[in-house]
Protein backbone atom coordinates (compact mmCIF):
# COMPACT_ATOMS: atom_id res chain seq x y z
CA UNK A 1 0.00 0.00 0.00
CA UNK A 2 2.79 2.44 0.83
CA UNK A 3 4.40 1.84 -2.59
CA UNK A 4 1.61 3.67 -4.42
CA UNK A 5 2.18 6.78 -2.26
CA UNK A 6 5.98 6.71 -2.62
CA UNK A 7 6.17 9.36 -5.41
CA UNK A 8 3.89 11.74 -3.50
CA UNK A 9 5.79 11.19 -0.26
CA UNK A 10 9.07 11.84 -2.09
CA UNK A 11 7.79 15.15 -3.45
CA UNK A 12 6.44 16.14 -0.04
CA UNK A 13 9.71 15.22 1.69
CA UNK A 14 11.76 17.19 -0.88
CA UNK A 15 9.47 20.20 -0.42
CA UNK A 16 9.77 20.10 3.38
CA UNK A 17 13.56 19.68 3.35
CA UNK A 18 14.14 22.44 0.78
CA UNK A 19 11.69 24.75 2.55
CA UNK A 20 13.34 24.24 5.96
CA UNK A 21 16.87 24.66 4.59
CA UNK A 22 15.93 27.92 2.84
CA UNK A 23 13.96 29.15 5.84
CA UNK A 24 16.82 28.51 8.26
CA UNK A 25 19.33 30.10 5.85
CA UNK A 26 17.13 33.18 5.59
CA UNK A 27 16.73 33.35 9.38
CA UNK A 28 20.51 33.06 9.76
CA UNK A 29 20.89 35.95 7.28
CA UNK A 30 18.40 38.07 9.25
CA UNK A 31 20.06 37.30 12.59
CA UNK A 32 23.51 38.16 11.27
CA UNK A 33 22.58 41.81 10.74
CA UNK A 34 20.23 42.44 13.68
CA UNK A 35 22.17 45.49 14.93
CA UNK A 36 22.17 47.38 11.63
CA UNK A 37 18.43 48.00 11.29
CA UNK A 38 16.45 46.66 8.37
CA UNK A 39 18.22 43.89 6.45
CA UNK A 40 20.26 44.93 3.41
CA UNK A 41 18.03 43.12 0.88
CA UNK A 42 14.95 45.00 2.10
CA UNK A 43 16.90 48.28 2.06
CA UNK A 44 17.94 47.59 -1.53
CA UNK A 45 14.30 47.08 -2.50
CA UNK A 46 13.31 50.30 -0.70
CA UNK A 47 16.00 52.22 -2.61
CA UNK A 48 14.85 50.75 -5.93
CA UNK A 49 11.23 51.61 -5.14
CA UNK A 50 12.26 55.19 -4.31
CA UNK A 51 14.27 55.45 -7.55
CA UNK A 52 11.32 54.28 -9.66
CA UNK A 53 8.88 56.54 -7.83
CA UNK A 54 11.20 59.52 -8.29
CA UNK A 55 11.43 58.79 -12.01
CA UNK A 56 7.63 58.61 -12.47
CA UNK A 57 6.81 61.86 -10.69
CA UNK A 58 6.36 60.72 -7.10
CA UNK A 59 9.24 62.45 -5.27
CA UNK A 60 10.32 60.00 -2.60
CA UNK A 61 12.68 60.22 0.34
CA UNK A 62 13.60 57.40 2.69
CA UNK A 63 14.11 57.60 6.43
CA UNK A 64 16.10 54.71 7.90
CA UNK A 65 14.72 53.83 11.35
CA UNK A 66 17.55 51.59 12.59
CA UNK A 67 16.10 51.02 16.06
CA UNK A 68 12.81 49.65 14.76
CA UNK A 69 14.30 47.85 11.72
CA UNK A 70 12.26 49.69 9.12
CA UNK A 71 12.52 52.28 6.38
CA UNK A 72 9.89 54.98 6.08
CA UNK A 73 8.70 56.19 2.67
CA UNK A 74 7.99 59.90 2.38
CA UNK A 75 6.22 60.58 -0.91
CA UNK A 76 5.58 64.19 -1.90
CA UNK A 77 7.00 65.15 1.51
CA UNK A 78 4.37 63.10 3.40
CA UNK A 79 4.82 59.84 5.27
CA UNK A 80 2.89 57.16 3.36
CA UNK A 81 4.24 53.70 4.28
CA UNK A 82 7.08 51.88 5.93
CA UNK A 83 9.15 48.99 4.68
CA UNK A 84 9.73 46.13 7.10
CA UNK A 85 11.41 42.78 6.53
CA UNK A 86 8.14 41.09 5.52
CA UNK A 87 7.74 43.44 2.55
CA UNK A 88 10.66 41.92 0.66
CA UNK A 89 8.63 38.84 -0.41
CA UNK A 90 11.39 36.43 0.60
CA UNK A 91 8.94 34.18 2.44
CA UNK A 92 6.83 33.94 -0.72
CA UNK A 93 9.94 33.29 -2.81
CA UNK A 94 11.03 30.50 -0.44
CA UNK A 95 7.64 28.82 -0.93
CA UNK A 96 7.91 29.20 -4.71
CA UNK A 97 11.43 27.77 -4.90
CA UNK A 98 10.65 24.89 -2.53
CA UNK A 99 7.60 23.84 -4.51
CA UNK A 100 9.31 23.96 -7.91
CA UNK A 101 12.38 22.06 -6.69
CA UNK A 102 10.11 19.46 -5.07
CA UNK A 103 9.17 18.57 -8.67
CA UNK A 104 12.79 18.69 -9.87
CA UNK A 105 13.24 18.16 -13.63
CA UNK A 106 16.92 18.86 -14.26
CA UNK A 107 18.31 22.04 -15.81
CA UNK A 108 14.91 23.42 -16.72
CA UNK A 109 14.12 23.59 -13.00
CA UNK A 110 16.93 26.11 -12.49
CA UNK A 111 15.89 28.11 -15.56
CA UNK A 112 12.25 28.22 -14.44
CA UNK A 113 13.19 29.19 -10.87
CA UNK A 114 15.51 31.93 -12.17
CA UNK A 115 12.83 33.37 -14.45
CA UNK A 116 10.24 33.05 -11.67
CA UNK A 117 12.49 34.84 -9.19
CA UNK A 118 12.97 37.75 -11.58
CA UNK A 119 9.23 37.94 -12.22
CA UNK A 120 8.34 37.78 -8.51
CA UNK A 121 10.98 40.40 -7.70
CA UNK A 122 9.54 42.81 -10.28
CA UNK A 123 5.96 42.11 -9.15
CA UNK A 124 6.98 42.82 -5.56
CA UNK A 125 8.63 46.12 -6.54
CA UNK A 126 5.50 47.12 -8.45
CA UNK A 127 3.37 46.06 -5.48
CA UNK A 128 5.26 48.36 -3.10
CA UNK A 129 5.24 51.21 -5.63
CA UNK A 130 1.52 50.72 -6.13
CA UNK A 131 0.87 50.78 -2.41
CA UNK A 132 2.90 53.96 -2.00
CA UNK A 133 0.96 55.64 -4.81
CA UNK A 134 -2.38 54.53 -3.36
CA UNK A 135 -1.38 55.76 0.10
CA UNK A 136 -0.15 59.04 -1.36
CA UNK A 137 -3.11 59.83 -3.59
CA UNK A 138 -6.01 57.74 -2.23
CA UNK A 139 -5.29 56.97 1.41
CA UNK A 140 -8.91 55.89 2.01
CA UNK A 141 -8.21 52.76 -0.09
CA UNK A 142 -4.88 52.01 1.57
CA UNK A 143 -6.04 49.28 3.96
CA UNK A 144 -7.94 47.43 1.24
CA UNK A 145 -4.95 47.52 -1.12
CA UNK A 146 -2.44 46.60 1.61
CA UNK A 147 -4.48 43.80 3.15
CA UNK A 148 -6.25 42.30 0.12
CA UNK A 149 -5.43 43.55 -3.38
CA UNK A 150 -1.63 43.52 -3.33
CA UNK A 151 -1.24 40.27 -1.32
CA UNK A 152 -3.58 38.56 -3.78
CA UNK A 153 -1.39 39.77 -6.64
CA UNK A 154 1.87 38.42 -5.20
CA UNK A 155 0.38 35.14 -3.93
CA UNK A 156 -1.68 34.76 -7.10
CA UNK A 157 1.51 35.14 -9.13
CA UNK A 158 3.16 32.36 -7.16
CA UNK A 159 0.17 30.05 -7.65
CA UNK A 160 0.09 30.86 -11.38
CA UNK A 161 3.82 30.04 -11.66
CA UNK A 162 3.27 26.78 -9.78
CA UNK A 163 0.44 25.82 -12.13
CA UNK A 164 2.60 26.64 -15.17
CA UNK A 165 5.45 24.58 -13.73
CA UNK A 166 3.24 21.57 -13.05
CA UNK A 167 1.23 21.69 -16.29
CA UNK A 168 3.97 22.48 -18.79
CA UNK A 169 7.16 21.15 -17.20
CA UNK A 170 6.88 18.85 -14.19
CA UNK A 171 4.11 16.52 -15.36
CA UNK A 172 4.73 16.77 -19.07
CA UNK A 173 5.76 13.42 -20.51
CA UNK A 174 9.08 13.40 -22.29
CA UNK A 175 7.60 11.41 -25.20
CA UNK A 176 4.77 13.88 -25.91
Amino acid sequence: MLKEFKPVLGILLRFIIIYLVLLFAYQFYLNSGKDSGLDSFSKMIANQVAAVQNSIGYPTELYDDLKNEQVWFYVKQNYVTRMVEGCNAISVIILFVSFVFAFYKGTKTFVFVGAGLVLLYVINLLRIIGLNIVMSDHKEYGKMFHDFIFPSIIYGSVVALWLIWIKFFALKHENS
